[in-house]
Formats: C-alpha cells, structure tokens, sequence
C-alpha cells in the first residue's frame, strides 16, 4: 500500500516520549501513526485540528484509561511533523503543553527558512 503522507519527526522530544512507553501504548501508537500515513481521510478519532493554534494537531491515542497525545503539524500537505507528546490527566489540553508545541513548531520553521 503506498502511503499517502510520510511521518517524521523533529529533534528528538516525540522520541523521548515515545521510549519512555510501555509496550502496549507504543503499539497502539505506532498503528495510529500507520493509520495518518496511509489513509487519505484520517478520522478525527486519530487526528485532530487544535482550535486556537496556528496548525497545530493532535493526534489522539488512548488505551484504557490512559489518553495519550502527540502534537503534529503538516509541512506541504504530505508530511506530518511529529512534535512532542505527553500523557493527558484532564478533558482539556494544558496550555502549556499547546504553548511548548507551538514554540517547537516555529523553531522548526525557522531553521528551515535558515537553510535555504
């Protein structure tokens, strides 16, 4: 199946987040992350838009009671740019977790502008 959007990450903080999971919770990942690659319509079950951001998203995991979120944005419409994740405790999002998403979002433009 050819995939339709390629998912990468920046710097090393979704990684960071991502080893520290047990392994239930990086499977259930790793299919979500599967799932954005290769559908055209990825259901906001998996993949939502954060109202208020400059093109920030979620995408959504949870297993159980465990909720998980990893921020992401588009870069040219094919590729997801995973950003950090952390584990959600409240129904709504920590701004400062938004905050530290958007910060690392605008650093990654703007390194990308540098290099051109």
């Amino acid at each position: 199946m050819n995939k339709i959007r390629e998912v990468v990450v920046y710097k090393s903080y979704f990684d960071d987040f991502f080893s520290k999971q047990p392994q239930n919770i990086r499977d259930k990942i790793i299919k979500i992350l599967d799932i954005i690659e290769h559908i055209e319509r990825v259901p906001v079950t998996y993949l939502k838009y954060l109202e208020g951001t400059n093109g920030l998203f979620e995408i959504r995991s949870q297993l159980g009671s465990n909720i998980f979120r990893i921020f992401c944005f588009f870069d040219g419409g094919k590729l997801v740019v995973l950003l950090t994740g952390f584990q959600k405790k409240t129904q709504k999002t920590p701004k400062v977790e938004i905050e530290r998403a958007e910060r690392l979002m605008n650093e990654y433009y703007n390194e990308k502008r540098k290099e051109k």
